[in-house]
């Protein structure tokens, strides 16, 4: 018995997890250590998102939809480059439990896709698609690292964006958290980008393949910030959040107080009535 239990504690270690808790950089990830709460359903997978052997940030992932229902990571300070030269890669312990913890580059034969599209999306299920495009919950713009921004370009961190809101209001809302952030907050942010569902689905041989979000929302917290910063930034410290509609057309980004974003979403997600994206609502106890 104990030697399964140690079995299963490598397991665990990382890829698909129980906990996000069972490893401390996956928890690094979330402020206080503590995921959103409040998710109904048991279908979803816990994935500590590692490349290289490193945890990089977490993702709630639902696979019967094909889409993160949540990536949640640390905000870096950088300049905005955006890589578009990495692999794009999947997460093999979705497939199979024996699977590499680490996120791999989809394999060039795409045949061998056979043995992982049950549970997540592959490259084929956006190929032929025009109007969407694959929008990261964590953007590699705001990671810093090399090997952090090659991290997001994995699938489980992905979900179709509207073309038009993606490269219009949703990229110009992830450039002035960037800014805001690089600008004013002092201390760690910690941002937590999630969807709603509409129904609506992308088809890839005539099957429902890879579910279009509704709308896209997105929180930070950053509990130590500039206090002398101007007025109509300082009130969006330490927490705010913000959600636009994931369309071609009324696709504007509103920004709302945490509260206000919570009780929207409560109306649109399957959440109980203790929905709570940061842990006591990212106010420190002092």
């Amino acid at each position: 018995m104990s030697m399964l239990v140690c079995v299963w504690l490598q397991e665990a270690q990382a890829g698909v997890v129980e906990d996000f808790n069972h490893e401390e950089r996956c928890k690094d990830s979330l402020y206080m250590g503590t995921p959103p709460r409040g998710y109904l359903g048991n279908s979803f997978k816990k994935i500590c998102q590692r490349y290289e052997d490193q945890p990089r940030y977490v993702t709630l992932y639902d696979p019967h939809i094909r889409i993160p229902v949540y990536s949640a990571y640390t905000f870096k300070k950088s300049d905005g480059e955006k890589k578009v030269d990495f692999p794009w890669m999947f997460e093999p312990q979705l497939a199979s439990e024996k699977g590499s913890n680490n996120m791999k580059p989809f394999p060039q034969s795409s045949n061998m896709h056979m043995n992982f599209e049950d549970t997540q999306a592959v490259l084929e299920d956006y190929a032929d698609v025009v109007q969407y495009e694959r929008g990261q919950l964590n953007p590699d713009e705001h990671q810093a690292d090399p090997l952090d921004k090659a991290a997001t370009y994995t699938l489980t961190n992905v979900v179709p964006q509207s073309r038009e809101f993606n490269v219009g209001p949703w990229t110009e809302h992830q450039e002035l958290l960037r800014k805001r952030l690089n600008n004013y907050c002092r201390g760690k942010a910690f941002v937590v980008t999630g969807v709603t569902t509409s129904g609506h689905t992308i088809r890839r041989d005539n099957l429902d393949r890879v579910a279009v979000p509704e709308y896209i929302w997105s929180a930070y917290c950053c509990t130590e910030f500039d206090q002398n910063a101007p007025y109509f930034v300082r009130y969006k410290f330490p927490v705010f959040g913000a959600y636009g509609l994931n369309g071609h057309i009324n696709n504007h980004v509103v920004e709302v107080p945490l509260k206000n974003l919570e009780k929207f979403l409560k109306g649109r997600m399957d959440v109980d009535k203790n929905f709570q994206i940061f842990y006591k609502d990212c106010v420190p106890d002092n």
